[in-house]
């Protein structure tokens, strides 16, 4: 089968696509034809830090169609069109077909394309375990979403909306249309306006891609109000794991999100996107053959919502 395939030693590009074996499913796994997959930070952060796959193929988000089950698989037929989140299984989704365990997987509705389901899993769970896990959302709350342009950042802003949210989102001036688009109360382009100078406070706050030190966005909160760190440099991560306990010893807490890959979750967004409730933003469509352009202008950092591949 074609996939990309990582190799730090290859000359100029690390990411080529070769021809190499097929998987076959174990225990627990179904073999997925893979139709589509969508690149994430994860992706490109995992290179980055020297956290290689088994098989050297990345690629967390997968949709495509059951070809074959290992043993004691119960949830999927040959046949069925499903989608996933397949990065705490070694990732394989930049390649003609991935051996999954099915528990990471849920079923496609007929009504959502290959290429919306692709662009869902990481991105939309990593919003909704945010929004809801994390920062307790509740009708009414004033929730700001700095980095609502990208991939989580359109997801977060829709679901926040769907809970009831009042939403200021944050995004690069290219964004913003789209963020205003989705639903947004208030859209500040981080260019020309920021939210930190001003004396508004918040219920919620999620940093998909903040740039601010955590007093900063400790100060932005209510009293009783709650950050959620869910993206942005490794050094602000660590930053968030060091000082976010120490900074929630009060009222106001500071939390950063580890999100999992969840079957139910799954099926809730899809749900969502089925009923036109959630819109996958996807900026471009590449061919796996490109898939090292696309991991590229993802890093650049402007993406529009999602950069997909067709396999």
């Amino acid at each position: 089968m074609k996939a990309i395939v990582y190799d730090k030693r290859s000359p100029g590009e690390v990411l080529n696509l070769r021809e190499v074996a097929k998987p076959a499913p174990r225990e627990g796994q179904v073999l997925v034809k893979v139709v589509n997959t969508s690149i994430n930070a994860a992706d490109y952060r995992s290179m980055s830090m020297g956290i290689i796959p088994e098989r050297k193929i990345f690629g967390a988000d997968v949709a495509g169609v059951v070809e074959a089950a290992g043993g004691n698989c119960t949830r999927f037929q040959v046949g069925d069109a499903v989608f996933g989140d397949l990065a705490g299984a070694g990732f394989g989704g930049f390649a003609e077909y991935v051996a999954a365990p099915e528990k990471l997987l849920a079923l496609k509705p007929e009504g959502v394309s290959f290429v919306d389901a692709a662009a869902v899993p990481m991105a939309a769970l990593t919003a909704l375990q945010g929004l809801r896990d994390l920062g307790k959302i509740r009708p009414g709350m004033q929730v700001l979403i700095y980095g609502a342009g990208g991939g989580v950042g359109t997801f977060a802003v829709q679901l926040a909306k769907t809970f009831g949210a009042q939403v200021t989102a944050v995004c690069g001036a290219g964004s913003v249309e789209t963020v205003r688009s989705l639903g947004a109360d208030s859209v500040m382009d981080y260019t020309k306006e920021d939210p930190a100078q001003s004396r508004e406070q918040f219920d919620l706050i999620l940093g998909v891609n903040g740039s601010h030190p955590l007093r900063v966005y400790r100060r932005m909160l209510k009293p009783d109000g709650i950050f959620v760190m869910i993206g942005g440099a490794l050094s602000q991560i660590l930053t968030t794991m060091v000082l976010g306990p120490i900074l929630s010893l009060g009222r106001r807490k500071m939390r950063l999100l580890s999100a999992k890959a969840d079957a139910d979750d799954l099926a809730y967004v899809i749900r969502l996107v089925e009923e036109g409730k959630l819109k996958p933003v996807i900026e471009r469509v590449y061919p796996l053959n490109q898939t090292a352009d696309a991991v590229r202008y993802l890093r650049q950092g402007h993406a529009r919502g999602k950069v997909v591949i067709t396999i």
